[in-house]
This record gives structure tokens, sequence and C-alpha cells, in this order.
């Protein structure tokens, strides 16, 4: 019993010892615990101060109690300790180095102080570069020494601005210095500002209103913001599918690769909101805005629009607590704003400026601004290079800025219209030069055609005064409102080229021009601009004419684009054209249309911008007329001064490389030698052939009749005038002579009419060296009997020695060959060809010659005819079916039933005495010599054209 107590004194001790033991472990516990949310506090504090930094931290009014305890004090003297010794080195080169870099970047008016340009309009025209940086202030670190502040803007960034309501006039004057400054920078009208304010109607940024009077500022009703937004989309598909066509991503890299000049003014469009979203509708309009506006030179200000970009963007936030901070400091540098500019200096320097825009605008520009530098003329290597992307080429003037009409994939043709005396044919001819004067003659090729009585484009062909021409052209058209067919002609080339531009496409599997000439770059493949002044009179009839031409040119609209083959259609009104009725897809391929002052029907039917225009302007428009496409330009006088100095200076530089152009000029006919130059000569085996007159086509080429020796091989000239049919008659008879040996042919000219006397004559004499015989009314009878029987022993086997039977005026003979002559005669119509013996007659009536051919003969026995003045009612029994001819003068229906389907016009060759007379009062050889002799050369510098021999001369054109 007595160890009991002991054991319980034991027990107690030790539970004693276990509570002491408890509560050490406790006590150790807690101090662990309060020294682990000590730490934890210590190392958030410098987590917080080292992410936000230590001014934002004292800012933070949630954090001073924090900076207030002692404890906590060690933790801020070491990131104080640690901040001072990151900025040491920094403070020390660090602000110096930013100020060299803001000052390359802000150059001028970008970041000068506002003393320095204030009230003076800007000079620069970018060339040399746009500042990447515009100034809004200035900023410091630590409160070491202060540096500028900038934000990018054109081309570069869009800009947002936050504000609080306290500090919003503070931000609209912000705003309002960043674009003092851009307007100060640059010449007036290289840069527009667009303003809208949803809660003014005037909008802010009052002090910048002076600049509204030559709209450099444009306001915008507070309730028509889709509009603004649909304007700048108009803008970014515009310069997409205009400007931006060569594969250039932007504005800034197409002036990059250029002459560094602006084609298009830059647009900052500020939107001041009041804080609220906008609509979705908007809100979606805008990010597409945002996202494409920067390459087309749009940049956006936006002050208290909440939206989300997705596009490079620059934010100014103004809210307390903090001090203003920017993106492009961050958010530990303090950035305080340069003080607003006085409102009467905003004034004057708008006033400044938009009288400086004023007097830019009144410059007159002239032709010679629109050109390269002369060093550049026709090389492609100036502005746009090449042609493979499109012709692009400034015609007018609009803001002091060239605008250039473009033919590219986008635009494919153009169709022009305007009144008389608006300026169309000056128009035509600033379009020419300018093309080239940009594009090589290898990359760009022009088809001039005009279908008025004037001779506007005969100065890029070589005339007797004149001998140079224009290297890019290879065919010029004039005075050819009376010869239809050569529009038909024209659009047949092309579309026999354009055929075969798309088989060597094919054939390198490729289906564009660009791409082809890529693949195959040692082919020729320039590209094709076909211009047609007066175009409607191509259409002007209800015949097989207009109807074949109404086709081609759908088939070259709808086609040419991919082969590179350009139209260019100009006309006084366009309304009119019956042919064109129901089928609105031709005009649709025109998508570029070219309105002169009081042009009707060539823009869009809601569009009449035309019809205030003054004189020497125009409305371009590169979207099919729709108003929202309108560019109203001045056009320069194409002055004949610089026209004639840039072709100067183009065929010194490229004749040697180019043939002159084919000259057709509808006043006058082609001459006898240039089309005899290209027959085949004596002794190479071919088959002979006689000239009649010149096709009506691209080539110039001339017509002939194939003689060889087979039935039908007869050619008859109908006519009742001598002029013209003798002149027929001379050209192919003179045109045979030499395709044969001297000697090797028997040539019987017969006049059987007075007026047919003297150009026996003259035939006589050119076929002096083979055998000719002349034989007047009193022995034809006689000879044709003779020949008659001749053709008989041939025909038994006798010698076939080549006979031409030429009759002047052969229903003449008919009183006086009786029923054997005529007999005779008829034997040799219809077997004298293939034995070798040929008529080659005129006869003055059409129904006289069908008498001719009956009983013995047949109209079959005529196998070519070339019908003068004689309707073509009449000519039905000698030709394929019902004909569509009405005289014309120095025209002919040619059919030859071995080569043709349907009669085609020809021209009438000059007759060689006219040719001689000309030749004489102008001092230049004659064109063929005296009897017996060949052709002698042409004078030196004449060239062989086509219609006209060339004598259009440049003072004639004026």
């Amino acid at each position: 019993m007595a160890r009991r107590p002991g054991r319980r004194e034991r027990i107690v001790s030790a539970f004693a010892d276990f509570a002491d033991a408890v509560e050490a472990a406790l006590r150790g516990a807690g101090a662990a615990r309060d020294e682990a949310v000590r730490a934890h506090a210590r190392a958030m504090l410098e987590l917080w101060l080292r992410t936000d930094g230590l001014d934002a931290a004292r800012a933070d009014e949630g954090l001073a109690a924090a900076f207030a305890s002692a404890e906590l004090a060690p933790v801020v003297a070491r990131v104080e300790a640690d901040h001072a010794a990151a900025f040491d080195t920094w403070q020390a080169g660090g602000p110096a180095a930013l100020r060299a870099v803001f000052d390359e970047a802000a150059p001028g008016a970008a970041g000068d102080d506002p003393d320095r340009w204030i009230g003076d309009a800007g000079k620069d025209d970018g060339t040399d570069g746009v500042p990447r940086l515009w100034r809004i202030g200035h900023a410091s670190v630590a409160g070491g020494e202060s540096f500028p502040v900038g934000v990018p803007l054109l081309d570069d960034s869009h800009l947002q601005v936050v504000s609080a309501p306290d500090c919003r006039a503070t931000a609209e004057a912000l705003v309002e210095a960043l674009l003092v400054r851009v307007l100060s920078y640059f010449r007036p009208g290289l840069v527009a500002v667009h303003v809208w304010d949803v809660g003014q109607f005037t909008g802010s940024l009052p002090g910048l209103y002076p600049l509204t009077s030559t709209g450099l500022l444009t306001v915008h009703d507070p309730g028509r913001l889709p509009a603004l937004l649909e304007e700048l989309s108009d803008r970014i598909r515009r310069v997409h599918t205009r400007v931006l066509v060569d594969g250039h991503p932007s504005l800034r890299a197409l002036a990059a690769e250029t002459d560094g000049r602006r084609t298009e003014p830059w647009l900052v469009a500020v939107l001041v909101g009041n804080r609220t979203a906008l609509s979705e509708d908007d809100h979606r309009q805008l990010q597409r805005v945002a996202r494409g506006g920067l390459a087309c030179g749009i940049s956006l200000v936006l002050l208290d629009v909440p939206v989300t970009l997705n596009a490079a963007v620059e934010t100014v936030d103004m809210r307390p607590p903090r001090q203003v901070r920017t993106s492009m400091t961050g958010p530990h540098v303090d950035v305080r704003l340069d003080r607003p500019l006085p409102r009467d200096k905003v004034v004057a320097a708008g006033i400044a400026i938009s009288r400086a825009h004023e007097e830019w605008r009144s410059r007159v520009g002239t032709f010679a601004d629109l050109l390269p530098p002369p060093a550049e003329w026709g090389t492609g290597r100036g502005e746009r290079g090449g042609t493979a992307a499109g012709v692009h080429a400034p015609v007018g003037f609009a803001e002091g800025l060239r605008k250039d009409l473009v033919l590219a994939d986008g635009s494919p043709h153009a169709l022009i219209g305007g009144p008389s005396g608006t300026g169309k044919t000056n128009l035509l001819l600033t379009m020419i030069g300018s093309m080239a004067a940009r594009y090589s003659p290898h990359e760009l090729e022009f088809y001039l055609l005009d279908f008025k009585e004037g001779v506007s484009f005969a100065q890029f062909a070589p005339g007797r005064r004149d001998t140079t021409w224009l290297p890019h052209a290879r065919l010029v058209g004039v005075n050819v409102n009376t010869d239809r067919e050569f529009g038909l002609a024209l659009l047949r080339f092309l579309s026999d080229e354009m055929r075969r531009r798309a088989d060597a496409a094919k054939e390198h599997e490729v289906t564009k021009l660009e791409e082809l000439r890529h693949r195959d770059p040692h082919g020729h493949w320039p590209r094709i601009v076909a211009v047609i002044d007066e175009f409607q009179y191509l259409f002007a009839e209800r015949d097989d004419v207009t109807r074949a031409a109404t086709q081609l040119l759908e088939d070259v609209a709808r086609r040419g684009r991919s082969q590179g083959i350009h139209l260019v259609l100009a006309s006084q009104d366009v309304s009119g054209i019956e042919a064109f009725w129901g089928r609105p897809a031709i005009f649709e391929q025109f998508v570029l249309r070219v309105a002169l002052p009081r042009a009707r029907r060539v823009l869009a039917d809601l569009n009449d911008a035309a019809l205030d225009l003054p004189r020497w302007h125009a409305v371009l428009n590169h979207e099919s007329g729709i108003k929202h496409g309108n560019e109203i330009v001045r056009i320069p006088d194409a002055a004949q001064s610089t026209l004639a100095l840039l072709q100067q200076r183009l065929h010194d530089d490229h004749a040697a490389a180019f043939a002159p152009p084919v000259l057709f000029d509808g006043a006058r006919a082609p001459r006898y030698a240039d089309l005899a130059d290209r027959l085949p000569a004596a002794g190479g085996g071919a088959t002979p052939r006689a000239l009649v007159g010149q096709v009506i086509d691209v080539a110039a080429s001339p017509a002939t009749v194939a003689l060889p020796d087979a039935p039908a091989r007869n050619i008859a000239v109908l006519g009742a005038g001598a002029s013209d049919a003798l002149a027929v008659l001379a050209a192919a008879t003179a045109s045979l002579r030499d395709q044969y040996a001297p000697g090797e042919v028997d040539v019987v000219l017969v006049p059987l009419v007075v007026e047919a006397v003297e150009p026996a004559r003259r035939m006589a004499a050119r076929l002096a060296g083979h055998v000719v015989t002349t034989v007047g009314l009193d022995g034809v009878r006689e000879r044709v009997e003779t020949l008659a029987a001749d053709v008989t022993a041939r025909l038994s086997g006798g010698p076939r020695r080549p006979v031409h039977l030429v009759l002047l005026g052969g229903d003449a003979a008919d009183h006086v060959l009786d029923r054997p002559g005529t007999e005779a005669l008829r034997r040799i119509l219809h077997f004298g060809p293939e034995t070798g013996v040929h008529v080659l007659g005129w006869w003055r009536s059409v129904g006289r010659l069908r008498t001719l051919l009956t009983l013995g003969a047949a109209p079959d026995d005529i196998g070519a005819w070339v019908a003068l003045d004689v309707q073509g009612s009449e000519l039905g029994p000698l030709g394929p079916g019902l004909l569509q001819w009405a005289p014309r003068p120095g025209r002919g229906l040619f059919f030859d039933r071995a080569q043709h389907a349907r009669p085609q016009v020809v021209l009438v060759p000059e007759p060689e005495q006219d040719q001689a007379s000309r030749s004489g009062a102008a001092g230049e050889v004659p064109l063929s010599g005296a009897a017996g002799e060949g052709p002698l050369p042409s004078a030196p510098g004449d060239v062989p054209l086509s219609g006209a021999a060339g004598d259009v001369s440049r003072e004639d054109r004026g």
C-alpha cells in the first residue's frame, strides 16, 4: 500500500512533463507558423514590387500598410536597391540613346517642338520615307533623365486612346495635336482626315475646321458611322483591285519599289466614342477596316471606342489611378503628355494648310508632269516595271496627285464617252503617251483606229516631213468612217491573236498572260491595247459587218483579259447602238469607265457625276461606273511639243528593232508599189497572181487573183466609171509583168472606149520587155477570133504560151464583134484559162456581161470579179446569193470563187499617174520607171504603208 502514492506521483509527473513538451511543441509550431506567414508576406510583397514596379505599388492604397511595416522594410529596401542597381547603368546612356532613336524616327514636325513648325504647311511628298513615330509627350524612368515618347501611325499602326470623364479634354487635345503634326509634315493633300463623333453633330477637334474648306477634313454625322465604314471599305477594295495589282502587299511596298511617291493619299479616320460598345454590325465592319486598312493607307484613331482589333494597334491609357501609360513604353514608364496646342495656333495652322492645299490644287499640272523621268522613257524600269500584271498610266491629277488609268485583270477594258469638244481625243493622246513613256515596245503594243474624219492618231506613224513613229504602235487607222470593214478586220485580228495566245497558254499549262510570260520568257507576249475612237460607226448599219463585229467584240471582251488584250472604246454617245440592245454582257466587261463633261450612259444609271464637270475634267471610274468608284481628275493638255519629243526619243531608242506601223488612211488610195512588193517574183515557180487592190485587214494585204492554167480563171471589173476600173486593170497587168521572165508572156491590150486609150498606152509602156499588142475597136473582132482559134489548137495539144487578153470597156465591142466574134470571145472565156489564155476585162454594166455569159459561156467562167459603182442587187447571178453592197468611192467588192465564201471589200490602188504627179510635186523618185523598167526605190525615209502612201505629214495632222 505504501508504493501506490509513489506510482501516482510518477504518473502525475510524467503527465506534467508530457504537457510541458506538448506546450513547447505547440509554441514552436506557432512560432514557425508565424515565421512562415511573415516569409510568405515578404515573398508576396517582393513579387508584387518586382512585377508591378515600386511606383505602381506605392500608388496602390491596399499596399500602404505594407510600406509602413518595419518588418517588411528590408524587403522594400532590397527591391529599391535592385531597382536602382538595374537602372543605374541604363540611366547613364539609355535616355540619350532613346532620344537619338526618336530624332531619327520622328523628323521635322513629327517630333520637333511645335513652335518650330506650327503655322507652316508641310513640304514633304513622302519620297524620302514616312516618320515611324509621332510625338505625344515625354517620359522618364525612376525619376531619371526624360526622353521623348511617340506612337507609330501611318502605314504602321492604328491608335486607341482610353480616357476617363475627367481627362476627356486632355485626350481630345492629344488627338488634335497628333493630327496637326501629321498634317503639317506632308504636303497638303497627301493626308485626309475623317472625323466621327458619337456625341456631336459638328464633331470634335473644332480647331481643324478650316481644313473642311478644301476637303482635307470631313466631319460625319453621328448617325452615319455605317456610311463612313462603308466608304473606308470601298477604298480598301479599290486600292486592292486597282493599285496593288502587281503583287505588292501594301501601298508602302509599292512606293518603295517605285519613285517613293504615293499614288493614293493617306486617310486618318478619327472615331470619338462615349465608352459604349458599338453595334454588332459596326463592330465587325470596324474590325474588317482595321485588318485591311493599314496596307491601303488607312489609319484609325479611336478615342473611347471599346473595340478589340486584330491588327497592329498602339494604346494610350489615361485612366486613373495610374499616370498615363502607353503600349510603346510599357506599364513602368511615367508618360507626361505634351501641353495642348493653343487653339489660335491650331486654327492658324489649319488656315495655312488649307490655303497651301488650294494653291497646290490650282497649280496647272502639265502633260510632262505625268511622264516619268526622260531617262526611263520606254524602258519599263520606272514606277511600275513591266506589264506582266497590267498597264498603269497616269492620265490626270486629283488633289495634286497623279491618277492612274489601269488596264488589268480587274479592269480589262475601258469605255470612254463625251460629247464633241469635251476633250476625248486629248484624253486618248494623253493615255497613249503616258503608257508609251512607261513601258517598252517589247511589252506593250498599240492598235489605233479613228472612225471620225480626222487624223489624230496619224502622228504616231511616219510622215513625209517627220519620219519618226511611235515604236509601240503596230497599226494606225484614220479616216475610216466609211470603211467599217477595217474595224471588223481589227477585231478579227484580235480574236486570232487571242486564240494564238490561248493555244500557247494551253501548251504551257497556264491560264493567264502573266503566267505565260513566266513559263515562256523568250516568247513575244506583249500586252495589246486596241483603241477605237467613235466605235459606234462600226455598228451603225443592220448588215453582216455589224453582226460579225458584235460577235467578235463580245468574244474579245469576254476572253481578252486573260490573254493581255485590252479594248479602249471611245464615243460621243453610246446609248443608241442598236446592235447592243439585249446584249448587256458586252458593256459589263468594260469595268473601266471614263466620263467627260456632259457624258451620258457611260457611268451607271444613277451616277450623274459627269453632268456638272468643268472642261478638262473627267470622271475616272474603275468600278463599272458605280458611284462609289468616282474619281474626278483634271486632264492636262497633251501638248504636241512634249508628245513629239517623247516620240522622237522613243523612235531614236527603238526604231532599229521595230518596223513602222501600218498606216491605213481611208481618205487615200494605197500605192501600187507598196502592194506589188509583196507579190511573188519571176522565176520562182509560183502561180502568177494579178493584183486587184488591197484587202481591208490589219496586215494591209494585197488582194490578188491566182491565174493558173485552170478553168474559170478570168477576171472581170464591173462599173460604169472609168477611173477606178482602169486603175484596177492597170494594177493587175503591171503586177503580172514582174512575175514572168522577160518575153515570157503575151499581153493583148484592147482599149474599146476613148477614156481607155491613154491608160492602155501607159500599160503598154510598163509592160515593155514582154510581147505587147494593142488592138483598137476596128481590129478587135479579128484578134478575138484568132485567139479563139489558138485556144482550140491548144486544147488539141498545141503550145501553151501565156496570154493575157485585157479588154478595156469590153461591152463596147458588142456591135463590132457580131455573132461570130461574140462566140469566139465566149470560147476564150470558157476554154481559154485552162490553156493559159486569161481574160482581164472591164465591163461597164453587169447586165451586158451577163448577156455575154450565155450559150457557149456561163457565169462561172468569171472566176473573180471586182464590182465598183454597181449595186449589190445586180451582182446576185455572179456571186453567192443576195449581196449587201452600195458603191463607195475608191472601194470595190471583190469575189474570187477559188478563195472566198463571201465577197470582201477592197481598196482600189492609186492610179500610176496620180502617184507620179504627187511624187514629182514632193520631189521624190517616181514609183515606177519608164517602159520596160522595174519599180524604182522609194524616196529616202519613205516606208511601206497601207491606205495613204504615208504622205499625211505631222503638220497636216494638226
